[in-house]
């Protein structure tokens, strides 16, 4: 009685770490601002129990890591209204073939120059590629960040350089983005 009890507690506990939801934060970063931006995300992601995090540079991902995850969460900079050159690339370069990214949540996170510098139009652009690729889109918590997370780093008082970090309430939204994805994320997959 007691090997079964020992056996049934293994079965268990190897279901739960089987069972891990995993969500990629993948993003593109020239200043630092997107990369603080994305570690942001991860520390919420990883505040909710059960989920694994990667997160990987655009250049760093592979394909088996978009194929791997449950979740996939892209950052870029904003550049004239525009996502980055690099992070289109990676856009482009997207696995599209049988629809492997069909039913995977999506999320995305942006930073900024200015209050009015097309934060939002780059979140909409890369949320329309994402659903695309038929993937099931989550944003933020609220209304105040209905398309994912934004940070605004040059236009006072929100100034981020080499001896200020961005602005914690963007960093919130971040973290707050984050969290949400990796909730829906696991129980998405019990279902």
């Amino acid at each position: 009685m007691k090997i079964c009890l020992l056996f049934f507690n293994f079965l268990l506990m190897a279901s739960t770490v089987i069972a891990q939801t995993s969500v990629l934060i993948t993003y593109h970063s020239e200043t630092g601002n997107t990369e603080k931006m994305a570690q942001a995300v991860a520390e919420g992601a990883n505040s909710v129990e059960g989920v694994s995090v990667k997160i990987l540079t655009t250049a760093e991902t592979r394909e088996s890591d978009l194929l791997e995850a449950d979740a996939i969460i892209i950052g870029s900079p904003v550049h004239n209204a525009n996502v980055s050159a690099e992070v289109q690339r990676f856009i482009a370069s997207l696995p599209f073939e049988d629809e492997p990214l069909k039913n995977k949540i999506g999320a995305v996170f942006v930073t900024g120059g200015g209050i009015s510098a097309g934060e939002e139009i780059v979140q909409m652009n890369m949320i329309q590629s994402m659903l695309v690729f038929g993937m099931i889109i989550v944003g933020g918590p609220d209304w105040t960040q209905p398309f994912g997370a934004s940070a605004i780093t040059s236009e006072p008082p929100f100034t981020a350089n080499s001896t200020e970090d961005i602005s914690d309430q963007f960093l919130q939204k971040g973290r707050l983005l984050g969290k949400r994805v990796a909730e829906i994320s696991t129980n998405f997959s019990k279902e």
